[in-house]
């Protein structure tokens, strides 16, 4: 059931660990985005530089000035007519793990409409880290299947929902937005 599969996995972030789950996009690595060590975790386990930043989920965008400094009045606009899921790079991060963020203090975020995604970041009051499911330098998995044995392996919690869905989902559009309201596409 939804409901315990959204449990475990908030245990498993309360306590510092590391999930697979189900997005609106591929298939994520989890942890609490205001935790320093667990998000130490999620690099050690992708064998990725911290150089390259995570992206943080959150469930509503009314949450967005707890994370962002000065959110753009556009951007509320962006993530309420975007077709496709959308993460839009902030500058000025804050409350975030400071390895979370880049090191020009931006951070990307994404509103999940997905209903594991909601429930858990519901129920869990913070954002969690998302990146894809995959060892740095591997192509993103399309499907639950795709998924690396180390990184299976390596998570504390892999959430059994929609495992056994085979259509491929594809990552989000990431664009940045600067303070002023200019934006330009990282990824389309």
């Amino acid at each position: 059931m939804l409901k315990d599969e959204v449990n475990k996995a908030f245990e498993v972030l309360k306590n510092g660990g590391l999930i697979l789950y189900p997005t609106d996009t591929i298939w994520g690595i989890g942890c609490d985005a205001t935790n320093p060590e667990a998000v130490e975790k999620v690099y050690k386990l992708k064998g990725r530089a911290e150089e390259k930043s995570l992206i943080v989920l959150l469930d509503s965008d009314n949450k967005l000035q707890s994370y962002i400094k000065d959110v753009p009045e556009v951007a509320y606009d962006l993530i309420e007519y975007a077709e496709n899921p959308l993460t839009i790079v902030y500058s000025g991060a804050k409350n975030l793990a400071p390895n979370a963020i880049a090191k020009d203090g931006s951070i990307g975020i994404r509103i999940v409409k997905h209903e594991f995604c909601q429930q858990l970041l519901q129920r869990f009051r913070k954002p969690v880290i998302s990146t894809s499911a995959n060892l740095s330098g591997n192509p993103s998995p399309a499907t639950f299947d795709d998924i690396d044995e180390a990184i299976l392996q390596g998570v504390d919690y892999v959430v059994n929902w929609e495992q056994e869905d085979r259509k491929e989902k594809k990552p989000s559009t990431i664009m940045k937005l600067e303070p002023g309201g200019l934006f330009s596409f990282i990824r389309k």
